[in-house]
């Protein structure tokens, strides 16, 4: 089984709001089933104030569009509705999904207002796919962000995603953890996500493994016989320090060493970690155990992380649960797609959607996503949205401005322009290749080494630029000007 085949095995063509249904219906009996529409997906602020969030989701919504298709079961429901006509239900009977869709990698790091999916289509195809379309890189996107703040709070410490138990449902769990992964964690405790995944499944025992048997003493010798060379003991069930770990340090020497291997490490679940770990580590360090790690759960985020770091916490892993597969802190990722330009007579004809609110205002026409990089140091200084057939010339200096305060302006040089948007589907046809989930989790870490440390910051990150290009900032001011 394959990563997509993961969701590919369910048809979740159905998965929409419903008004996605009635507004596919009006368009079809108003004449326009074939009229050509572009929607962009785009989020509108960070989670947790950060300075940047990661994309991911993209594989999954691959599987879902591959695999768009209305069933038997389907027409009934519709027609059970009344309010559906015969010719509308033969459509949807008849149903092939023939969108050119764009979307940006996963892995890479994304920001408020730019377009991260792009679908050009038919309007009826272009509008049921809405639903999916958030909810599957809302989802995974939140998630991965949630992760990356945690890993680097961990600051070199590995962190593994212990939170199946506490997520949103078993999807949620499933590609919560693979979420997390590419965020960088460097596995997960759930097993099927290991098996369908290839995403390293981490664990050892629980409490009650400790309970069943009749000492602590007792359940950690049957444990260390089981695994001698992967042997982690939890020792906060009955006190850390007084049984925990020295029970520990009994069964390394008995049963650990004797047969030539070292002791993978001690878990500490609960009581004031900070202090505990830095007792547990003199008490390994003196019995001979200094490679012995020593790893922490219980509650941990970002802010608990550096916090426990803060206080010299000797901690050298962690396993973080709910707070991250549920990115409890801020559990919404605003994700939302809107109407941006539709097709008349072959013509390109602009869209936008105006508010009181300047932050709902949308960016009209069909776009293209660059992100500029400084030659000499390799980090990124902007992105720029322009219109799709725009190109940037790096051989001349670019100018950037900033879409709203327009005096403020930048003349950059010796400079290198990425385009961010791939096409993944075309036609209706999947012509993109999603690499290995380790190769996404590699490319994530290495495109937030191209972000200046103020955009990383946890407080008051540095604001990243997100520009229009002059034609297309034309555009948009014409469309307001309009609409005044």
């Amino acid at each position: 089984m394959t990563n997509i085949d993961w969701k590919e095995k369910k048809n979740l063509t159905m998965l929409a709001d419903f008004y996605e249904f009635t507004m596919a219906s009006g368009y079809f009996e108003n004449g326009m089933k074939d009229k050509i529409s572009y929607f962009d997906m785009f989020f509108r602020s960070i989670p947790d104030n950060g300075g940047y969030a990661i994309m991911a989701g993209v594989e999954q919504l691959i599987g879902y569009l591959k695999h768009l298709k209305f069933y038997d079961e389907d027409i009934e429901y519709f027609r059970s509705k009344n309010i559906f006509s015969e010719e509308f239900l033969e459509y949807l009977k008849n149903f092939e999904f023939q969108c050119d869709v764009w979307a940006i990698p996963e892995g890479t790091p994304i920001f408020p207002g730019e377009p991260i999916v792009i679908v050009r289509g038919p309007i009826i195809q272009a509008q049921i796919i809405e639903t999916m379309v958030l909810l599957t890189v809302n989802h995974q996107s939140l998630i991965a962000t949630k992760a990356n703040r945690i890993v680097r709070a961990a600051n070199g410490r590995p962190v593994m995603e212990f939170g199946s138990r506490r997520a949103q449902g078993y999807e949620g769990a499933i590609l919560g953890a693979r979420a997390a992964y590419i965020g960088g964690a460097i596995g997960t405790a759930c097993t099927i996500v290991d098996r369908d995944f290839n995403i390293p499944a981490l664990g050892t025992m629980a409490h009650s493994w400790i309970q069943i048997f009749p000492t602590e003493l007792e359940a950690f010798r049957a444990y260390a016989k089981l695994y001698p060379d992967n042997c982690v003991l939890l020792v906060d069930t009955y006190n850390v320090l007084k049984s925990g770990v020295p029970n520990a340090i009994k069964i390394f020497n008995e049963e650990i060493i004797p047969r030539g291997f070292r002791p993978k490490g001690i878990r500490i679940d609960s009581g004031d970690i900070a202090y505990l770990s830095k007792e547990a580590r003199k008490m390994l360090d003196e019995a001979g155990f200094e490679d012995c790690p020593i790893v922490a759960s219980s509650s941990l985020d970002e802010y608990v992380i550096r916090d426990l770091l803060t206080q010299g916490a000797k901690i050298d892993s962690f396993g973080v649960g709910e707070r991250l597969i549920t990115a409890r802190s801020e559990p919404v990722f605003g994700g939302v797609y809107k109407l941006t330009a539709v097709e008349r007579d072959g013509k390109i004809i602009p869209k936008i959607k105006v508010s009181e609110n300047v932050g709902k205002i949308t960016t009209p026409g069909f776009k293209q996503l660059y992100r500029l990089f400084d030659k000499n140091t390799g980090k990124a200084i902007a992105d720029v949205v322009t219109l799709h057939d725009e190109e940037i010339d790096e051989t001349k200096p670019y100018e950037i401005f900033h879409p709203l305060f327009t005096w403020k302006r930048k003349t950059l040089t010796n400079f290198h322009a990425k385009k961010l948007l791939v096409k993944i589907f075309d036609k209706g046809e999947c012509v993109y290749d999603n690499p290995p989930i380790n190769e996404i989790r590699d490319y994530c870490k290495e495109q937030i080494d191209t972000l200046w440390d103020e955009v990383r910051r946890f407080e008051s990150p540095h604001e990243y630029f997100v520009d229009l290009s002059k034609p297309l900032w034309n555009i948009k001011n014409e469309l307001l000007e309009q609409h005044k």
